[in-house]
């Protein structure tokens, strides 16, 4: 994806972390650090560069998605909008959010962005996540607001969707996750009932996470039955 920030918001070194900072929140791959009330900063820690994935975001936001806004972007930082609320993994657990709530708003996040043309403006792409599942979601008091666009590409609707069911089946399935079990499992039936078909894209999506790094081998190992659980509720669409 080509340039879309202007020099002066990624070239400058002032949002150095302080020596001995620590990190308030982590993921698999990246630490988050506070800057102030309003701005974090999100920094990978095996130095993966951040400006395309900063690019997508200011493209989506463009369009009015829920995207936290980009301050400023250099190497594998990003300043970004500090954003208050709960995961809607959260929520779920909870109980904040029923298993129907949370499958109809990952359809609707999914179709909003979609709606988006690619920046290529190449006929048939559109704005990939690659991600989007409830710990990249954030419940704000503004409404969902959608993190982490790591993986953001362009590519089809039908590999999105499909990504999104193969993340929602592996902790239906995971036995790390028994207690999310059910609430998974319902929610991917509405996700999936209130998206377009996601088969055309399924194999790649499931290929993309046999791929991926952080994906430990037990988790790996459990792809062949998200496949089939998935395919299991398409055949009831």
């Amino acid at each position: 994806m080509g340039s879309t920030s202007d020099a002066s918001s990624d070239a400058g070194a002032g949002w150095l972390i302080p020596e001995g900072a620590e990190p308030f929140a982590a993921g698999r791959d990246a630490d988050v650090y506070s800057v102030d009330e309003r701005w974090v900063l999100r920094r990978y820690r095996n130095g993966h560069p951040v400006r395309d994935e900063a690019e997508y975001m200011r493209w989506v936001a463009r369009y009015d998605y829920p995207v936290p806004a980009v301050r400023q972007v250099e190497g594998p930082d990003m300043v970004i909008e500090r954003l208050t609320g709960p995961t809607v993994a959260e929520a779920g657990i909870a109980g904040d959010l029923s298993p129907a709530e949370l499958g109809l708003m990952h359809a609707d996040l999914h179709r909003r962005l979609h709606a988006i043309p690619a920046p290529s403006g190449t006929p048939g792409q559109v704005v990939v996540h690659g991600d989007l599942h409830p710990e990249n979601v954030i419940l704000t008091a503004a409404g969902p607001v959608v993190i982490d666009w790591r993986n953001a590409t362009e590519g089809t609707a039908e590999f999105d969707i499909a990504m999104t069911a193969v993340i929602f089946a592996q902790v239906a399935l995971d036995p790390a996750f028994a207690s999310l079990s059910g609430l998974l499992r319902e929610s991917l039936s509405t996700y999936l009932a209130n998206s377009i078909d996601p088969t055309p894209g399924l194999d790649a999506a499931l290929a993309a996470r046999a791929a991926n790094t952080t994906l430990t081998p037990a988790e790996k190992a459990l792809l062949p039955a998200q496949a089939d659980l998935i395919r299991s509720h398409l055949l009831t669409r």
